[in-house]
């Protein structure tokens, strides 16, 4: 970085109110939801879109470090200031118009997705992608990390959803990837390498987002099982009948165990302990209606027990325990190192069992739960910080899972992303011509290596670096 203080001096003039340098300002931006902090130099919050360009442009005159954030609700690190220098906070920018003649939403990108959710349902449309954030999250970060969720299996992931990005290259320069229209096919398709990009190639500040009709019926389904296998053999068999959930979350023993101490009630009644699958279906009533009764038939055969819920009500009661098990498992230790891989599904009994033989071998908790309508598992590894034997257990444990992973066809991330959560596995993913073809992208796109530096591709081990003690709105 040169000439800092040059560098600063020109973004106030040109900016003026919209750059802060306060201790507390920096300081709130220091950090996402992985806890981990660095300094930035400055924050900037743009006023309009034409800002995020002028601060650009100036950061690759200056060579100043950029990351770019909205909330900062993602786990890996990506939105963390690692190289200091600025901010750029883009949550001022949240307006959304749904167009509900041709189903599409134009949000800009400090827009949250539960913001989203209600405008596009207001007008009968349904935004599908809901990270378990979904109330805090932007829809840019969302763009940038290529978010799920638990529609994953039927939906998809947000890439299926954007039409069209507008934002600038790191040069500062405005740039148009689609357009708002269903087809398009003119040129390289750089939107899908923005998607997913994390902000190292580019800032996005709109998009054109693809709505489909919202489903006016839904069903809500409780089951539980013997153990793991049986549960993950008993989803497949759902699948095999062409039966596509909207939502097929899985908790395993352990998340049961921990959601069930925390809220002193059982998950299951009379089936304490035990792995549930919760199962929701949406749709119009008749294919809702046939769906029902193919899941209901699969459940006496599978499960051991099963509840359906009889009102909206009650269905929300049984996803309020889904939504308490994350936070529940820091009963077990006081650091988690929450790995959302992603499984072929029919590899998930062999899975189990490899996580089985996790736990036993490294001592650790490692309760798991996840989407097994797309093989997405969060897998949490539960130690406690000041114990120096449980901390070297965590970090030989979160080895031995990715190397399992990417040996079952499986993959590192799902939906997180890299950040610096994942920079230690990158390389089991991906091989060296793979790792090449990528910087190749970047190095073309930003010669001067100033958007969100450090991340993806330098290897960064979280588990060795302090976090913050802060409560974020997001936390359970």
């Amino acid at each position: 970085m040169a000439s800092p203080s040059r560098a600063n001096l020109q973004l106030k003039r040109q900016l003026g109110a919209a750059v802060r340098t306060g201790r507390r300002a920096r300081w709130e931006a220091s950090f996402d939801s992985s806890k981990l902090s660095f300094l930035p130099d400055a924050v900037i919050k743009p006023r309009q879109v034409a800002d995020v360009g002028k601060v650009l442009a100036l950061a690759n005159r200056f060579r100043v470090p950029v990351t770019v954030r909205g909330r900062g609700t993602t786990l890996t690190g990506a939105a963390v200031p690692l190289r200091g220098g600025w901010v750029v906070d883009l949550t001022g920018l949240r307006r959304i118009r749904i167009d509900a003649e041709t189903g599409m939403a134009f949000a800009q990108a400090g827009a949250t997705n539960a913001a989203i959710h209600a405008a596009a349902e207001a007008k009968g449309w349904f935004y599908p992608p809901d990270p378990s954030s979904n109330e805090y999250c932007t829809i840019g970060g969302n763009i940038a990390c290529n978010a799920g969720g638990m529609h994953g299996g039927k939906y998809g992931v947000t890439r299926d959803y954007v039409l069209a990005l507008k934002g600038f290259l790191p040069t500062g320069e405005w740039v148009q990837w689609g357009t708002a229209t269903k087809k398009f096919s003119a040129g390289f398709n750089l939107r899908d390498l923005w998607i997913g990009s994390e902000g190292l190639l580019g800032v996005v500040t709109d998009a054109v987002l693809k709505l489909i009709p919202l489903p006016p019926v839904r069903w809500t389904l409780l089951t539980a099982f013997a153990d793991e296998v049986t549960a993950l053999r008993a989803a497949r068999a759902l699948f095999a009948r062409r039966v596509q959930p909207a939502i097929c979350e899985f908790l395993d023993r352990y998340s049961v165990q921990c959601a069930e101490r925390a809220t002193g009630k059982q998950v299951f009644a009379g089936q304490a302990g035990r792995p549930v699958i919760l199962i929701e279906l949406a749709g119009s009533a008749h294919e809702v209606g046939d769906q029902k009764r193919e899941v209901l038939a699969w459940a006496r055969s599978h499960a051991a027990a099963f509840r359906e819920a009889r009102s909206r009500a009650a269905a929300e009661q049984l996803w309020a325990v889904r939504r308490k098990c994350s936070g529940a498992m820091f009963e077990l230790g006081d650091a988690k190192l929450n790995e959302d891989i992603a499984i072929p599904m029919r590899q998930y009994e062999r899975f189990a069992r490899f996580l089985e033989r996790l736990r036993r071998e490294s001592r650790l908790p490692i309760p798991t739960f996840g989407h097994l309508a797309d093989g997405n598992l969060h897998v949490n590894i539960m130690y406690h910080r000041e114990n120096p034997a449980e901390c070297r257990a965590a970090e030989c444990a979160v080895q031995r899972l990715m190397e399992t992973v990417v040996s079952l066809g499986g993959a590192i991330s799902g939906e997180h992303g890299i950040g610096l959560a994942k920079t230690p596995f990158l390389r089991l993913q991906h091989n060296p011509a793979q790792v090449r073809a990528m910087l190749a992208v970047k190095h073309a796109l930003d010669p001067k290596g100033i958007l969100n530096p450090g991340k993806m591709f330098e290897v960064f081990q979280v588990w060795k670096h302090p976090r913050v003690d802060v409560h974020l709105p997001w936390d359970h």
